[in-house]
């Protein structure tokens, strides 16, 4: 995963100048989704990965499912992929552009993820917290993991912060064997 992300960044780097330039982060954020949901499905995998089907055939994967949703600039992309051999980096690409864009428009997605749904006031909080900490507005998702048992993990970026029940255990546990 990491290499793939070190290889993807300068695509999307490319990616992210030509839409700011031509106004259409938007549509890229489209455009890159609809790509990655194609690359990451198990039969697409199949196909693209399969030396006999040539990268035209493969290229009409992409243009027969998203159609007029693929503008001539995505075909590019895909032909520019397809002869570097470097489709399967498409769900990483996605990803990537999105953080880009929130970097550039002052803002982080995070992730709170608790044992319990989360009150509107612990949200607020956590919100308010890591906006003082990272210095950019937070768009919080939220989700519940029952096998947490207690406490709280947040992630956002690089940052990890794990308060859970679980994670205290694990910690104390590798703790007693070293």
């Amino acid at each position: 995963m990491a290499e793939n992300t070190t290889i993807a960044r300068p695509y999307v780097q490319a990616i992210f100048d030509l839409a700011q330039s031509t106004d259409s982060l938007d549509s890229w954020s489209d455009i890159l989704q609809g790509l990655a949901l194609i690359a990451a499905d198990a039969e697409a995998v199949s196909f693209l990965g399969n030396p006999r089907v040539s990268n035209e055939q493969k290229l009409e994967l992409f243009s027969g499912i998203l159609g007029d949703d693929l503008p001539e600039a995505g075909l590019n992309l895909v032909r520019l992929l397809l002869l570097n051999q470097r489709i399967a980096l498409l769900p990483d690409m996605a990803h990537l552009y999105e953080v880009e864009r929130n970097r550039a428009a002052g803002s982080i997605d995070a992730q709170l993820i608790t044992a319990r749904p989360a009150t509107e006031q612990q949200k607020t909080s956590i919100c308010n917290a890591l906006k003082v900490k990272l210095g950019r507005e937070i768009h919080l998702e939220c989700k519940t993991d029952e096998t947490l048992i207690g406490g709280a993990i947040i992630q956002a970026g690089d940052l990890v912060i794990d308060g859970s029940a679980q994670g205290k255990l694990n910690r104390l546990a590798s703790a007693l064997i070293h």
